[in-house]
């Protein structure tokens, strides 16, 4: 019944940028802590970013540090990713997720602490 719907995946050029949106609906919202993972083809599903609910602290990936950028906005049930300076290598299938908890402690880069997950939207990056 819980769904995360992403949306805002597309063809770009290295350099450009994209701003991915996560809506969820069919559950809580508040309180949880949300995430964003990527897969690309022939790869393990890896850890891009991690937003808490009370305080919003952030935490992100070294490879996409600096570049990106994880948002909520709790009237609208809604997780952004603003990306930025996008290369090659970001190219792969954006995963939104739930968060098991409130606070994440030191999980937050974690694949099995997250329990509802949407199903993807796709990134490409040419050079």
């Amino acid at each position: 019944q819980v769904q995360l719907v992403e949306s805002g995946g597309g063809l770009v050029q290295a350099g450009e940028s994209l701003r991915l949106s996560c809506s969820f609906s069919g559950g809580t919202f508040s309180n949880y802590a949300m995430g964003w993972f990527r897969q690309a083809p022939g790869k393990e599903r890896e850890f891009v970013a991690h937003i808490r609910w009370n305080p919003s602290s952030t935490y992100y990936a070294d490879s996409v540090k600096g570049r990106f950028i994880i948002s909520r906005d709790n009237a609208k049930n809604t997780v952004y990713l603003q990306m930025n300076s996008l290369k090659p290598e970001d190219t792969a299938v954006y995963y939104c997720a739930r968060h098991r908890f409130q606070f994440s402690g030191g999980t937050y880069a974690l694949e099995n602490s997250y329990n509802y997950w949407g199903q993807g939207t796709q990134v490409t990056v040419s050079s």
